[in-house]
């Protein structure tokens, strides 16, 4: 377990994850025995509450725009100005709807907004990261992340060993084009394939100085697994998550921020003393897209 965890990590943060059953049998143990000699005394958590920022709040708050994407196809200069009004300062694109960087980056400028990061969906082959990872450097972003891999793009193992390979060459190239790469999961990667699972494979078999982690919170509670269990084993390689909140089991409903059982606040908080740089809210198919953002992020001002 990182040394991290024990300086930062207080009891009642420990016991919020517990009632919300996001800890993890795994981590709990780890995190109660670091945290009863680092906070148990008032000035260890006050100083662990300062180091993480978590009295102060979140000084950005960040959306994914798939969430969007139907009011986008709509309205896209509206939908654009109704997210900045309900607070959210960072975008990552999933997508450009037809506009080019210049109209974008006025667009964003207009509405003070930042875009550090774009998915970019895995191409045919390797040439055809040229094109996106120009237009990324042409918007500003720093994050090119990889969302999704298709059913067909992952049915062996052999498969999944091929997609570990080219993760590689792609964060050659973005290195090259000055721009940072990550992975983005679903659950399907913690599913088990010949013994061993592609998340596994990602993880071991990818550059960690190369190959960074988008977690996706959602994808990973309802997958059974912990996210701080995560971030502790590989401290400094998720830099970005998806704020998605889930019910509680068996179904792990989608749900707005703040409505479901992850606690993002300890999360996100525990997360930035191991390298976590961005936190994106996200709903894959919300009823209301506009509702989920006012809503998310109201929510996310008060963590």
């Amino acid at each position: 377990m990182s040394n991290e965890i024990g300086r930062t990590t207080t009891r009642r943060d420990v016991l919020r994850l517990l009632a919300t059953g996001v800890g993890g049998g795994a981590l709990m143990p780890s995190l109660l025995a670091a945290c009863s000699s680092a906070s148990d005394a008032k000035t260890g958590e006050a100083s662990a509450d300062s180091a993480t920022g978590a009295t102060a709040g979140l000084d950005r708050i960040g959306l994914q725009l798939y969430s969007v994407r139907t009011a986008l196809e709509k309205d896209l200069e509206g939908t654009i100005a109704a997210i900045a009004a309900a607070g959210v300062t960072e975008l990552e694109f999933a997508g450009y709807y037809g506009k080019d960087a210049t109209w974008w980056k006025n667009t964003l400028t207009q509405h003070g907004l930042t875009a550090p990061a774009v998915h970019i969906p895995l191409p045919a082959t390797d040439d055809g990261w040229d094109a996106p990872f120009a237009m990324a450097n042409e918007l500003g972003h720093q994050w090119a992340i990889m969302p999704f891999l298709t059913p067909g793009q992952r049915k062996t193992l052999d498969d999944w060993k091929g997609i570990v390979a080219r993760l590689n060459v792609a964060a050659e190239k973005a290195k090259a084009a000055g721009l940072n790469f990550a992975y983005h999961n679903h659950d399907f990667e913690f599913a088990t394939v010949d013994g061993t699972t592609p998340y596994e494979l990602i993880t071991s078999g990818t550059d960690a100085s190369l190959v960074k982690l988008e977690l996706d919170l959602y994808w990973t509670v309802k997958a059974g697994k912990d996210p701080l269990t995560i971030m502790s084993s590989m401290p400094g390689r998720v830099t970005c998550v998806h704020v998605k909140d889930a019910g509680p089991p068996p179904e792990r409903a989608m749900l707005n921020v703040g409505e479901g059982t992850i606690d993002f606040k300890t999360i996100i908080a525990t997360g930035r003393t191991m390298g976590l740089e961005h936190w994106f809210m996200e709903h894959d198919r919300p009823a209301d897209p506009i509702a989920f953002v006012r809503a998310s992020a109201a929510a996310m001002k008060k963590l």
